[in-house]
C-alpha cells in the first residue's frame, strides 16, 4: 500500500518501437475548465488530485507583466496565422493544412526538453495499449535513427525472443515491405497485428553475410510481468518492464516463493528495464520496504513537492530478513530508477552492475481531442535521500561491468539521458557515459548474474552485501 499525494507522472518510450525509452502515461478525462489526470493505469504518478495543466502553479507576478507578456505571445500567434496563410495561398503546390499544423505544433516541442512531446493519434493509441500490459505484436523493442530500424531487445518470452532476434540487429522489412526511411508511427503499424496472424521479418546482423528472414507468428505480448528463474538454486526476478499488471504479479509470486521456507536471498534484475507506470514502481519498492520514504517529486511553483512513503504489509514481512540484490545498467530507466534508488537508500538492497540511464524527469500524458495527446514535463524525480535521478544515473555498490562477446562489441551500448539532445539539465551534476544494456541469454555467461549468485551464496564477500538497512539515511526515516 502506497501513501502519497501528488499528480506528475514520468516517461520514457516505446513498446515495438521507441525513441529512447518507454513512455508511461495515465488516463486522463475532461472536465469543465480544466483537465483532470487520474492515477489509473500509468504515469510516473500516485495521486488523487485533479491537476489543471495550463494554470494556477505559476508563481505571482505584478499584474502588468503577466498583460505584457500576454500581449507579446498574442503577437506571435499573430505572426503564426500570417505565415500560414501566405503558405496556403503562394506556396508552389496546394500544401495539406492538416500537416501544416501537424508540423508547428511538434515543432514547438523541439523548444522544450526531449521527453515532452506531441502524440498524434498511433502514437496515443500505441501509448494506452502498452500501458494495458499486452498487445497483439512479436515482442521486438526497437530504435528509429536516420531511417533505420535497430533492435534494442526482444520482449521476454516472445516471439522474436525465441526466434533468437538480438539486440543490434537491423530491421530492414516486414511481410516484404522496406522498413527504410519509415516514421517511428509506420514502423510500429508494420510489427502490430491481430493475435494469430503470420509476419515476416528480415534482419541485417553484422555477424552474418546475409539477410535472415523469420516467419513470426503474432503472439499477445505481455509487459510488465515478473518472470521467476532459479540460478544455483537463488531466485531470481525478471522485471524488464513494468505495466498496470506487475506489482499484482510480483505479490503473487512472491507469496509462493516463500511458502515452505525463506531463500537466502532474492535477486531483482532490472536491467534494460525499460519503465512503466510510477504509480506501479512505487508499489514494487514497497513490496521491499515496511515504512519511510521512496521517492519525492518537485514540480513547478510552490507547493508543488510531493512526498511518496511506504507502508507496512504482508508482503514486506514476508522479505523482512531476506538480503536483496538489485542488478542494474544503462538500460535501467526512469520508474526502474526510483525502485532502484529507494532499495538503495534504504539499505533494503546491494545495487550490482553499472551506472543506470539517468532519467529522472516526470511527465503527464493529456488527452487533446477524442485521439491524440501530448506528454509534458511536470517534475524532477529525487530519491528518499533527497538524490537527483536526472542526467546522473543511480550509481550501483557494486559495479560489474558485464563481459560481451566479440561479434557484439560498439553494438549493445547507448548513451544515458545526459547524451540525449534536449535533455533537462542535472541539478546534482551530469554524468555523460556510453553504458552497456546486454544481457546474454545464457545465465552461465551472464557474469553480473553470476557474481550475484555468488554473493547470496557466500562464495564472494563484499562490505555492501548484505546491505544494512541500520545504515540509511536519517532523512528517509
Amino acid at each position: 500500500m502506497i501513501e502519497g499525494s501528488g499528480d506528475e507522472t514520468c516517461t520514457t518510450a516505446g513498446v515495438e518501437t521507441r525513441q529512447a525509452l518507454r513512455f508511461n502515461i495515465r488516463r486522463v478525462r475532461r472536465v469543465t475548465g480544466l483537465i483532470a489526470l487520474w492515477p489509473i493505469a500509468a504515469g510516473f504518478s500516485v495521486g488523487a488530485l485533479a491537476f489543471a495543466p495550463f494554470g494556477n502553479d505559476v508563481p505571482n507576478r505584478p499584474v502588468h507583466e503577466a498583460i505584457t507578456d500576454r500581449t507579446h505571445t498574442y503577437r506571435q500567434l499573430a505572426l503564426f496565422g500570417l505565415i500560414l496563410e501566405q503558405v496556403r495561398a503562394q506556396y508552389v503546390t496546394a500544401p495539406s493544412e492538416p500537416d501544416l499544423i501537424r508540423a508547428a505544433t511538434e515543432g514547438m516541442f523541439l523548444a522544450l526538453d526531449v521527453h515532452s512531446s506531441y502524440l498524434p493519434p498511433a502514437r496515443f493509441a500505441d501509448l494506452l495499449r502498452q500501458d494495458s500490459g499486452q498487445f497483439g505484436g512479436v515482442g521486438i523493442e526497437a530504435e528509429v535513427n536516420n531511417g533505420i530500424v535497430k533492435v534494442i531487445a526482444s520482449v521476454d518470452d516472445s516471439p522474436a525472443e525465441r526466434a533468437g532476434i538480438m539486440a543490434g540487429d537491423l530491421v530492414v522489412e516486414v511481410d516484404g515491405r522496406s522498413t527504410v526511411g519509415k516514421t517511428m508511427d509506420e514502423i510500429g503499424a508494420m510489427f502490430l497485428g491481430a493475435v494469430g496472424s503470420d509476419v515476416e521479418i528480415t534482419i541485417v546482423r553484422d555477424t552474418v553475410a546475409n539477410p535472415i528472414q523469420f516467419s513470426l507468428k503474432r503472439e499477445t505480448i505481455k509487459l510488465g510481468a515478473p518472470r521467476l528463474s532459479f540460478e544455483r538454486t537463488v531466485p531470481v526476478v525478471r522485471l524488464s518492464s513494468f505495466s498496470d499488471r506487475s506489482s499484482r504479479e510480483l505479490a503473487k509470486l512472491i507469496r509462493s516463493l516463500v511458502a515452505d521456507a525463506k531463500p537466502a536471498g532474492v535477486i531483482l534484475d532490472l536491467r534494460s528495464n525499460i519503465g512503466g507506470p510510477l504509480e506501479q514502481a512505487a508499489q514494487i519498492a514497497d513490496a521491499f520496504l515496511a515504512g519511510g520514504a521512496i521517492f519525492y517529486t518537485r514540480g513547478r511553483g510552490e507547493g508543488r513537492i510531493r512526498r511518496y512513503d511506504a507502508v507496512p504489509d504482508d508482503i514486506d514481512a514476508l522479505l523482512a530478513s531476506v538480503p536483496v540484490i538489485v542488478l542494474v545498467n544503462g538500460g535501467t530507466a526512469s520508474a526502474a530508477e526510483v525502485v532502484s534508488g529507494a532499495l538503495q537508500d534504504h539499505r533494503r538492497a546491494t545495487l550490482v552492475g553499472t551506472r543506470t540511464f539517468g532519467k529522472g524527469v516526470a511527465q503527464n500524458v493529456i488527452v487533446l481531442g477524442q485521439e491524440s495527446g501530448m506528454t509534458l514535463t511536470t517534475a524532477r524525480i529525487y530519491t528518499p535521500s533527497n538524490r537527483s535521478i536526472q542526467a546522473l544515473g543511480i550509481m550501483p555498490d557494486i559495479e560489474i561491468v558485464q563481459t560481451v562477446p566479440a561479434t557484439f562489441k560498439g553494438k549493445v551500448s547507448i548513451p544515458g539521458e545526459a547524451g540525449l539532445a534536449r535533455h533537462l539539465p542535472g541539478e546534482q551534476g551530469e554524468a555523460t557515459f556510453t553504458s552497456l544494456i546486454y544481457v546474454p541469454g545464457n545465465h552461465r555467461e551472464d557474469n553480473q548474474l553470476q557474481y550475484a549468485v555468488d554473493l547470496v551464496l557466500g562464495i564472494v564477500h563484499r562490505e555492501a552485501f548484505p546491505a544494512d538497512p541500520q545504515r540509511f539515511h536519517p532523512a528517509n526515516k
